[in-house]
């Protein structure tokens, strides 16, 4: 499938949820005009919340390589772009000597494509086997230094990097670069003009539950609304680290393998370090506010009848078949 196959937004958005990523709207305009306008695009959000997913959804859907750049302290051209093979090189000077071979003038030889060894960012500028242009994500660049950005600036800008000692090298096609940050620290004014910018928060409940469905099938609804319910509520409290969707999707899984059907005290108490990874905030939890949640949520659920309107919280699409009260929702019958 290539980008200029999703003539609509909508196309787009059901070819995500294909794939089981379930995108609103507005990140679904976004992509829409990074695909067609060849513009990189800035996903910022709270850790957990689905950023890096897009661009591996995006490489698996569009049939593309994905080239990962994690980002940290300290990151380089060297890292990043481009080394030379310095180890290669050598032993080319030494097999000259051997042979009695003149060196006066074998700079150029050394200093070729042969003896260049590609980082992602390069890399990123080859098509792949099928003559497609890879996926690029640059992952928290909020974790690098500032000074990287500058690196960036002529990649995003005109898809060519300079090599001094080479020259310019130009992509033939642009990658569908996917930038995100954990906002740590702000990005710089000149990379975002470069960018679609898009922030991703938090899910609702409605669309949480029908990720949970999606990415763990076996969870009963049951379980899934009560559990989907359980951290929501836990993203009001005053924690360190609230859950983000990744978490809820740990802590479906962790049910499941528990064979739990629903949630009581003792299972949520026993389960948290899967939904929370730090000790203040598991104490602050589980020292009350527990059993109060459980019940609140049971109340809410038992509130919207015997049996609540689980299609009215994920409306039906082709991944999810009808509900069926006894079975929950079987498999998703979609690719992904």
């Amino acid at each position: 499938m290539a980008a200029k196959d999703f003539y609509t937004i909508k196309d787009l958005q059901q070819a995500l949820l294909d794939h089981a990523y379930v995108a609103d709207q507005a990140l679904a305009t976004s992509l829409f005009l990074t695909l067609r306008l060849h513009k990189p695009l800035l996903l910022e959000g709270e850790a957990g919340v689905g950023k890096t997913q897009i661009a591996k959804t995006l490489a698996e859907m569009l049939d593309r390589p994905l080239i990962r750049l994690q980002c940290y302290e300290g990151l380089d051209v060297n890292s990043t772009i481009y080394e030379w093979n310095y180890t290669r090189q050598l032993l080319h000077i030494r097999a000259l000597e051997a042979q009695d071979g003149k060196c006066g003038d074998i700079e150029q030889d050394l200093f070729s494509e042969k003896y260049l060894i590609k980082r992602p960012l390069l890399q990123a500028f080859e098509l792949s086997e099928s003559g497609t242009a890879p996926v690029l994500l640059i992952d928290e660049l909020d974790r690098a230094d500032a000074e990287f950005e500058a690196f960036l600036l002529e990649l995003l800008s005109d898809y060519q990097i300079t090599i001094p000692e080479i020259g310019t090298i130009r992509a033939k096609e642009p990658p569908i670069v996917i930038i995100t940050s954990n906002r740590t620290r702000e990005i710089h004014d000149a990379l975002k003009r470069r960018c679609i910018y898009h922030w991703i928060d938090y899910p609702t409940a409605e669309k949480e539950y029908q990720i949970v469905m999606l990415k763990v099938p076996e969870a009963t609804s049951h379980l899934a609304q009560q559990l989907v319910l359980l951290v929501q509520e836990l993203r009001h409290m005053d924690l360190y680290k609230v859950p983000g969707i990744a978490e809820t999707l740990d802590w479906a899984e962790a049910l499941v393998t528990l064979d739990a059907r629903e949630l009581d005290e003792d299972i949520v108490n026993d389960t948290l370090g899967v939904l929370l990874k730090y000790q203040d905030d598991i104490e602050a939890v589980r020292n009350g506010p527990v059993q109060k949640m459980i019940a609140r949520l049971r109340a809410r659920i038992q509130s919207e009848g015997k049996e609540p309107d689980y299609k009215k919280m994920a409306p039906p699409h082709p991944c999810l078949p009808e509900y069926n009260p006894e079975a929950g929702y079987e498999a998703p019958v979609c690719g992904g």
